[in-house]
């Protein structure tokens, strides 16, 4: 069936499209990409699926040129590559450091979309992109306002790439989660002082929105949001004037946010 290609594949929503994908399709080859080889190799112990470990940080242009170079080489057959690496960071400001800003949109933004135009010339009719998005897309966030920019990106980039793709056969399904159980936290409270959501709730399974995601990719659908609660933050940023969503978002936080 060619070649599944993921990455952030070593933790999180990415290892779960990997074993959501290798317990529904025979692959010739799975392409698993995240930084730590020791996480990828125990990942591929539970798979079926031949795998291939590239371990690459997508934030450098060096390895991004070895993932190219690869795939000129091995001129393969892509059915699914599914961008799924990426992070946030919880903060204003003052509190997220414009170094990790900028590798937010490097990672989030500028890496998924090199992955995404250096495979498609490997892909055929029939193939399938999964881009991973995030519910925080659908408006503008104080104390996560990069991170949810890059996500906007996605979503318009994974949209309108979905309709030029058509005459190709390949669909592109964006995927916008609310909160989910994974190591995102970890990294997103990594600031001082931080300002932040007072709690995250609903706290969804990653499992159950990846198998989501999958069962829309394989339709053909251009987003996949998981549960009422995310669809109706989606349906009011698109009906409802924006500060009423805003101001949603900001009584949420953990302290008041002065202008």
């Amino acid at each position: 069936m060619g070649i599944a290609i993921i990455t952030g594949a070593s933790s999180g929503m990415g290892k779960d499209f990997v074993l959501e994908l290798d317990s529904r399709f025979d692959f010739d080859e799975m392409w698993l990409i995240a930084r730590r080889v020791d996480k990828l190799e125990l990942v591929a112990k539970e798979l079926k699926n031949k795998t291939r470990i590239l371990s690459l940080d997508l934030e450098k242009k060096e390895d991004l040129e070895k993932y190219s170079n690869l795939l000129k080489v091995e001129n393969p057959n892509v059915s699914f590559l599914v961008n799924s690496a990426g992070f946030g960071r919880f903060g204003n400001y003052q509190e997220v450091d414009c170094d990790v800003s900028l590798k937010m949109i490097d990672l989030n933004c500028k890496a998924l979309v090199y992955m995404t135009m250096n495979t498609l010339p490997f892909m055929s009719k029939g193939s399938r992109i999964i881009n991973l998005g995030s519910a925080s897309s659908f408006f503008p966030l104080i104390n996560l306002n990069a991170y949810a920019a890059t996500k906007a990106y996605v979503v318009h980039y994974s949209n309108a790439l979905h309709d030029e793709l058509k005459e190709r056969g390949i669909t592109v399904t964006v995927v916008c989660p609310g909160w989910v159980k994974t190591e995102f936290f970890d990294v997103a409270k990594n600031t001082e002082n931080v300002h932040g959501p007072k709690k995250y709730k609903p706290m969804l399974d990653s499992k159950k929105v990846v198998k989501k995601a999958v069962n829309a990719a394989i339709k053909g659908k251009k987003f996949s949001v998981y549960n009422w609660y995310t669809k109706f933050h989606r349906f009011g940023a698109r009906f409802f004037p924006r500060f009423i969503m805003l101001n949603t978002w900001k009584g949420m936080q953990k302290k008041n946010i002065k202008k």
